[in-house]
């Protein structure tokens, strides 16, 4: 194939696929619906009026496995407190594909790790994630009450460093809130495995 071919080629390609969203912190979170690894079905708007927070994850990312050593872990359960939280886990590596699992993978992933989020959303069509444009695991998006988005990027600031030492961008977005402040930086780049969408 010649260069002009390939190139040809490959713009066809990129033209094929699905369109990532760009996220615009302050602007609403776009809808969507969900089926969780128990088969339950969850849509966003449905929880209006209840903070929502969305970890996209891979658990062969080394990135992943690093914060999933106790970080992530005591982020849930500082983060997901009463009625008023949801924490959604968005899997959205597609079948054949590093972090790709199925309902009852996921449900054991998630005792053996000691995890405790309120679902986790299987996106092997990287439908979600494409929607918030949702580039690296892991990756994180702070959804307020209201439904906007207040945060969106990586968990924290140091993406080789110990996370007990790191500035944790999720909680200092809600600490903001709760204080009544807009969260700054509200919007970061996220670091870690790239999202393993179908080709």
């Amino acid at each position: 194939m010649t260069f002009k071919l390939a190139v040809l080629a490959s713009a066809a390609a990129l033209a094929a696929a699905p369109a990532f969203a760009d996220i615009v912190p302050g602007e609403a979170a776009p809808d969507f619906t969900g089926v969780d690894s128990n088969g339950v079905s969850h849509t966003l708007s449905d929880y209006q009026g209840k903070t929502v927070i969305l970890e996209w994850t891979n658990h062969g990312c080394p990135y992943v496995q690093r914060h999933y050593e106790g970080n992530m872990q005591a982020l849930q359960t500082a983060m997901n407190t009463g009625d008023d939280v949801v924490w959604l886990s968005v899997v959205s590596s597609a079948p054949g594909m590093q972090g790709y699992v199925q309902g009852a993978e996921a449900n054991d992933l998630t005792a053996s790790r000691g995890a405790s989020p309120d679902a986790v959303i299987l996106d092997p069509e990287g439908e979600i994630g494409r929607l918030y444009g949702a580039t690296a695991t892991p990756q994180m998006v702070l959804i307020d009450a209201d439904g906007l988005v207040q945060y969106d990027g990586a968990i924290d600031d140091s993406p080789r460093g110990p996370a007990d030492e790191a500035l944790n961008y999720l909680r200092a977005a809600q600490t903001a809130l709760d204080e009544g402040r807009t969260p700054d930086p509200a919007q970061t780049q996220a670091y870690g495995c790239s999202v393993k969408y179908a080709s």
